[in-house]
């Protein structure tokens, strides 16, 4: 917090700051963000929006928090880039990139620094518009071109946006919620260095085999049902892609899958799946070794995933690799109208190991 020089706290933060990382300090007078018996509470992320005595923080995991301006007792601006996390250093800018390259949609076109992506529905991430700069069109003109070009394709419109790191978009986040778009899905994106992944031993290690194809047996354990042609160009995308598996007993479904996409130096891991019969038993951390070290073998140096947040099992496994979240990212739809397509059911896009 910012201190005078005569010891109190001051508040230097104005309407002027909106759009810049802050940090603030309020009463907790009524407010259901403090912590019971404290009598201040610290917010920090960005400030989104400073209206009729009321500023929206925007914090890393896209969490709008609420502030009566009356209650504020300091506030500063703080670096525009989070202390450096865990991990290989990298923007956000490059993460945008690579994790697009790996579930390349079979339709795309720009507005302006925008990409609209379509691939028949087959996850949100090849569905969605992925907004890396200006659109080069007024806000309202270009949400209303995205939704008719999905309206087009018969898909509902989507935005794919990220909060938490520099360069990330929460402003578009606060105008896409100020127009009545609906965030319907939260993950992360998580990194780590990926020798120490390849490194690792694994008890009672188990079969893993590798191939550049995606067969029945690892489609029979995919968790997305009823694939068709469309879904399976997605999944084969990416510069160099590796699918794994671990064969089941006398012939039967895999034990356990995954996929990798190796892009320069990063290792991109999506896919990791396990029977849930045979959990606990080290089989997703045995595909996970056997793909990094493939990757390592390509040239690759870091590791990149995305997983939900509410993912437990996922997000214990991953840290336990050395891996820690870079930033969170969110699925925004459009306002729903008449005739719009059914949103596909959860299954469609869980990111259970993404």
């Amino acid at each position: 917090m910012e201190i005078s020089a005569a010891g109190r706290l001051e508040v230097r933060v104005t309407t002027a700051d909106v759009g810049k990382r802050v940090s603030v300090r309020r009463l907790n007078e009524d407010d259901e963000h403090a912590v019971k018996g404290e009598k201040f509470t610290d917010t920090v992320g960005v400030l989104t929006s400073w209206d009729d005595g009321v500023l929206t923080i925007t914090r890393r995991t896209g969490e709008v928090v609420r502030i009566a301006e009356s209650t504020l007792v300091a506030g500063k601006i703080v670096p525009s880039a989070p202390a450096r996390r865990r991990g290989p250093a990298t923007s956000y800018e490059e993460l945008a990139r690579i994790s697009a390259r790996a579930w390349r949609p079979v339709e795309s076109e720009q507005l302006g620094s925008w990409e609209l992506r379509a691939a028949g529905g087959f996850t949100r991430r090849a569905n969605s518009v992925l907004p890396t700069g200006d659109p080069g069109l007024p806000l309202d003109e270009a949400l209303t071109a995205v939704r008719d070009w999905y309206a087009a394709r018969g898909l509902p419109a989507y935005i794919q946006t990220a909060t938490g790191a520099e360069g990330t978009q929460e402003l578009l986040c606060a105008e896409l919620e100020a127009r009545g778009w609906t965030r319907e899905v939260t993950a992360e994106l998580w990194i780590g260095s990926l020798a120490p992944i390849a490194d690792r031993e694994v008890a009672g290690a188990p079969e893993v085999v590798l191939s550049r194809e995606a067969d029945e047996a690892w489609l029979g354990r995919y968790q997305r049902k009823g694939l068709g042609e469309v879904a399976l160009k997605v999944l084969r995308s990416g510069p160099s892609v590796w699918f794994a598996t671990v064969p089941g007993d006398e012939g039967g479904a895999p034990a356990a899958i995954g996929r990798c996409v190796v892009d320069g130096r990063w290792a991109g891991f999506a896919a990791v799946e396990v029977d849930p019969a045979q959990r606990r038993r080290g089989l997703a951390g045995a595909v996970m070794v056997a793909l990094a070290r493939r990757a390592l073998d390509e040239g690759a140096s870091a590791a990149w995933l995305q997983v939900e947040t509410d993912n437990t099992a996922a997000r214990a496994l991953y840290a336990g690799m050395g891996f820690g979240a870079h930033h969170a990212y969110h699925h925004y739809r459009a306002p729903r109208t008449p005739g719009d397509r059914a949103p596909q059911p959860p299954g469609g896009d869980r990111y259970r190991s993404v």
